[in-house]
């Protein structure tokens, strides 16, 4: 059975940093795809941050490049995201997602509805 578990999220001012964690089990890495995607009151989902199939591409949402980023370990199926420099538009209820395919980054971020797994969610307040 495919999971994926996450951690962090929380309440941050603007300008500071967190951590999110999402960690696999029940599949091979090389095997899939993963991304971080979010989403906001009344907005639609958006993919930010995205991994190719077995970590070979990466994409990132232009509003977060040089401000997040994304660290993964193959063999325990991690994929972590760093964010930094939080801004207050960046409050959102952040998930990772998986699909077993040979996609790329670019389509990762792209094609939430594709996606076959999904963490829990992990609600992230920037504010004051």
């Amino acid at each position: 059975e495919v999971q994926l578990v996450q951690s962090g999220g929380g309440l941050v001012q603007p300008g500071g940093s967190l951590r999110l964690s999402c960690v696999g089990s029940g599949f091979n890495f090389d095997d899939y795809a993963m991304g971080w995607f979010r989403q906001a009151p009344g907005k639609a989902r958006e993919g930010i941050a995205c991994l190719g199939t077995g970590g070979t591409t990466a994409d990132y949402r232009d509003s977060v490049k040089g401000r997040f980023t994304l660290d993964y370990d193959r063999y325990t199926s991690t994929v972590d995201l760093q964010m930094d420099n939080l801004e207050p538009e960046d409050t959102a209820t952040y998930s990772c997602a998986a699909i077993k395919a040979i996609v790329s980054s670019w389509f990762i971020c792209r094609n939430a509805s594709a996606m076959h797994f999904w963490g829990e969610g992990s609600p992230v307040t920037v504010g004051s």
